[in-house]
C-alpha cells in the first residue's frame, strides 16, 4: 500500500517512532534536513499501523487482482478492451493544452514532503506537498523562486479526515483500504466521485499548484468492493490526467506499474514507491525512455543509499531516501 497515505496519517508520537526505527543511529542523518514531525491538523489518529513497515507485500500483487464476483452487467467481460459504454467518462478535451505544463525530464531535483513543517530551503527544482495541509505562504514562497510546486491528493480513496470527505456518497465508497483506518475505496465509475476529483483540481488551480500527484489509481487491482476491471482504471485515470491538463497542471502517474505502457502518453511523468523493494523497477522504464522523469522513493536509512543509488542512476530514475513518515529528512542519489 502506498506510503503516501501513511505519512498524512501519523501523528507525532507514532511518527517519532518510525523515524527512530528508520533511520538509527542519529549519526547517519543529514542534521540540516530533519524537522519535528507535527499533528496533521488536529486529528487523532490512534496510533495506527501498517502492513507494509512490517514488511508485507502492498495490495495490487498479483494475488490480490481478482476482481469480486458481481451481476454480469455491472462486471462486464474482463476480456473487454474497454468498459461499457455508459462508464466510459467524457473527460475535458485537451487538444488546446499549451507547452506551459511542466513535463520534466530525467535528472530533476525534488522534494516529498507529506509531514512536518515544510523545508522549503532545499534547493530543488520540485516539491511534492499535500494539497490540503501545506500552508499557502510555503506554495507562493516556493513558486516566487521558481521552484514547481506539486499538490498531493488521494483520487481513489476516501479519507474521513478530509473537509470534503462527507460530498462522497454512500453509493460510491467501498471496501476499507488494509491496514489504514479510516480509509475507503471509492468507485472510480461514479459521476459523483468524479465531479469531487475535478473539484480537487479546482482547488489545487486556486492554491496555485503547478501541478498534482493522485494517489491510489490502481483499484482495479484492489479488493474494492466494486466490480472494477482494468479498463474501468484505465478510463479513471486518463480521466485524471485529461481534467488535470485542461486546467494547466502538470499530472504524475502514482504507481499504477500494471498499466505504465497504456498510460504513458497520458501522464508527464511518474512517481513510484519501492520498485527496488518489489523488483519492479523495469516496468517504469517506458517514461524513461520517453524523457519523462521517473521520481522514485525507497524506504529506509542513510545506509540504504549506498545499495540503492547506484542502481537507480544506471536507470535514470530520480531516486531519494526517505523515511516513511515522509517528512523532511532525505538522501537524493544525484
Amino acid at each position: 500500500m502506498q506510503r503516501a497515505r501513511l505519512a498524512i496519517r501519523l501523528g507525532l508520537p507514532l511518527a517519532a517512532a518510525l523515524a527512530a526505527a528508520a533511520c538509527g543511529d542519529d549519526d547517519a542523518r543529514d542534521a540540516a534536513d530533519v524537522v519535528e514531525v507535527a499533528d496533521v491538523a488536529g486529528e487523532d489518529l490512534g496510533g495506527e499501523s501498517t502492513p507494509d513497515a512490517a514488511g508485507d507485500r502492498p495490495d495490487g500483487g498479483e494475488e490480490d487482482a481478482a476482481l469480486p464476483d458481481g451481476p454480469p452487467d455491472a462486471l462486464g467481460d474482463a476480456s473487454e478492451d474497454r468498459p461499457p459504454a455508459d462508464e466510459v467518462s467524457d473527460a475535458a478535451d485537451t487538444s488546446d493544452v499549451s507547452s506551459g505544463i511542466w513535463r520534466p525530464a530525467p535528472g530533476t531535483r525534488w522534494q516529498w514532503q507529506l509531514t512536518g513543517t515544510i523545508d522549503d530551503s532545499l534547493d530543488v527544482e520540485m516539491y511534492d506537498i499535500d494539497l490540503f495541509e501545506a500552508p499557502q505562504a510555503v506554495i507562493d514562497g516556493l513558486r516566487a523562486r521558481g521552484v514547481v510546486v506539486i499538490c498531493y491528493f488521494s483520487a481513489g480513496s476516501r479519507e474521513e479526515w478530509r473537509e470534503d470527505a462527507g460530498d462522497f456518497p454512500a453509493a460510491a465508497v467501498g471496501e476499507p483500504l488494509d491496514g489504514w483506518p479510516g480509509e475507503r475505496w471509492l468507485d472510480i465509475r461514479s459521476p459523483d466521485v468524479r465531479r469531487i476529483m475535478q473539484a480537487r483540481l479546482d482547488r489545487a488551480v486556486a492554491r496555485r499548484c503547478d501541478g498534482v500527484e493522485p494517489d491510489n489509481v490502481d483499484a482495479y487491482a484492489n479488493d474494492s468492493g466494486f466490480p472494477l476491471i482494468a479498463a474501468h482504471q484505465l478510463d479513471y485515470n486518463r480521466f485524471l490526467a485529461a481534467e488535470a491538463h485542461a486546467r494547466g497542471l502538470s499530472v504524475g502517474l502514482k504507481n499504477d506499474l500494471e498499466q505504465v505502457e497504456d498510460l504513458l502518453a497520458d501522464f508527464d511523468w511518474a512517481l513510484n514507491e519501492e520498485c527496488f523493494q518489489w523488483d519492479e523497477c523495469d516496468l517504469l522504464r517506458p517514461f524513461v525512455v520517453a524523457g519523462k522523469a521517473v521520481f522514485q522513493v525507497e524506504y529506509g536509512d542513510a545506509g540504504l543509499a549506498g545499495t540503492i543509488c547506484p542502481r537507480a542512476n544506471a536507470l535514470d530514475f530520480d531516486t531519494l531516501i526517505k523515511r516513511l513518515d515522509l517528512d523532511a529528512w532525505r538522501i537524493p542519489c544525484r
